[in-house]
């Protein structure tokens, strides 16, 4: 890909690509599916954007391709306020804080992975990427198992049913949760309360 050394915003030396024909596409479409694989600037404006990004459409001959929001700020533009671009800029650590913080508030709620990817300013694609580059899990694995931690927890201190249970962690009958949790755990709810002395069988019609 040929760089480009143009001046931009405030006289900075760009360090940007021209946009290749599948990035114009993605940047004339408004393509979600390519957030997180590169942002684009427009040179006439000093603004770098998400591909995604519902703005005007900007002249090819003065749009430079970034792969990072860092790129693009070190170069001198500023981030959209309509699609706030740097929002994907944090660190894994911060990042993974934010989305797993996320996750625990919404986890009795329910919580999809393209709201998760909305969440994140990222396509569900690049969210599933960078989620698992850090955890080592997919995002509805990290749920999946989050949701069971949570139950156990429940089936230690509290004398809940199996169906008030499955509620509290956003799965959504007690069959299905009794499913998931012998799948996870290698026990019923039942089981498990009787094997680590917890209050009471996890009863909710019948718990297994």
């Amino acid at each position: 890909m040929k760089r480009t050394t143009r001046s931009g915003p405030a006289g900075a030396l760009l360090g940007g690509e021209l946009p290749s024909d599948v990035e114009w596409t993605a940047i004339t479409g408004c393509d979600a599916s390519a957030d997180g694989a590169f942002w684009y600037a427009v040179r006439s404006t000093g603004i770098f954007c998400r591909p995604s990004c519902r703005s005007r459409e900007p002249r090819r001959d003065r749009t430079l391709v970034f792969r990072t929001p860092e790129q693009a700020m070190a170069a001198g533009f500023r981030s959209c306020k309509r699609c706030e671009p740097e929002k994907a800029a944090k660190p894994d650590e911060a990042w993974l804080s934010e989305m797993e913080g996320l996750i625990a508030e919404r986890l009795r709620a329910g919580l999809s992975l393209g709201e998760l990817a909305d969440a994140a300013c990222l396509s569900p694609w690049h969210l599933h990427r960078r989620f698992k580059r850090a955890t080592g899990l997919t995002p509805q694995q990290y749920i999946r198992r989050e949701r069971i931690a949570r139950a156990k927890r429940l089936l230690d201190d509290t004398e809940l049913t199996a169906g008030a249970v499955a509620k509290e962690c956003g799965i959504p009958s007690a069959s299905r949760f009794i499913a998931l949790f012998r799948q996870e755990a290698g026990c019923t709810p039942a089981e498990y309360r009787r094997r680590t002395g917890g209050n009471r069988d996890a009863e909710g019609g019948k718990a297994e």
